[in-house]
């Protein structure tokens, strides 16, 4: 019987230090793949899961241009109600949606429009059930940096621990883990 609680304790507290460490999930929205490198390369160097957030209508050049204020990002970006449909969020090495209650940390990854995240970013941050959960930010730009972006997008998920963001246009995988990890201490 000794023999019996002195395996279970032993089998329990292996459980705890391997099984039960906190779980991390990247989820990344991107039109033009400068954001897909940043956060599969960040995922890849952390062992994280890496998500895409899918839109119903992927966005052409013509979607994305700017200059144009008729275009659909230009659009979506002046309507604070603007709330794009999402097709998936998945895995991009399999069929797996995304659940967020298999994570105690998720770091959401966009690119800078108009200094704001897409909206389908806050389509996304909305759809969750953010309690008990801790969000990190991080986006890349053509210059305008992450501004207030995540402390936006950090309303819109109810109950969240947001925890920080930064621009990370420029910089390894290995440059932003060191920073996730330094959030999370």
């Amino acid at each position: 019987m000794l023999l019996k609680k002195l395996i279970l304790t032993l089998l329990l507290g292996g459980l705890i230090m391997t099984g039960l460490s906190a779980k991390t999930a990247f989820v990344y929205f991107s039109a033009t793949g400068t954001t897909e490198r940043m956060a599969k390369n960040t995922a890849k160097e952390m062992g994280a899961d890496i998500f895409e957030i899918q839109p119903v209508h992927k966005y052409t050049d013509a979607d994305l241009d700017w200059h144009n204020k008729k275009s659909l990002s230009s659009i979506e970006c002046n309507d604070p109600k603007s709330r794009p449909s999402i097709k998936a969020v998945v895995s991009t090495s399999s069929t797996t949606a995304f659940d967020i209650s298999g994570y105690d940390t998720v770091v959401v990854c966009y690119p800078i429009w108009w200094a704001y995240a897409p909206k389908i970013v806050y389509t996304f941050v909305e759809s969750q059930n953010w309690a008990g959960k801790k969000m990190i930010t991080l986006c890349t730009s053509g210059g305008s940096g992450l501004g207030r972006s995540g402390t936006d997008l950090s309303k819109f998920a109810k109950g969240v621990d947001f925890k920080g963001g930064k621009d990370f246009t420029r910089g390894s995988g290995a440059d932003v883990k060191k920073y996730i990890e330094g959030l999370l201490k």
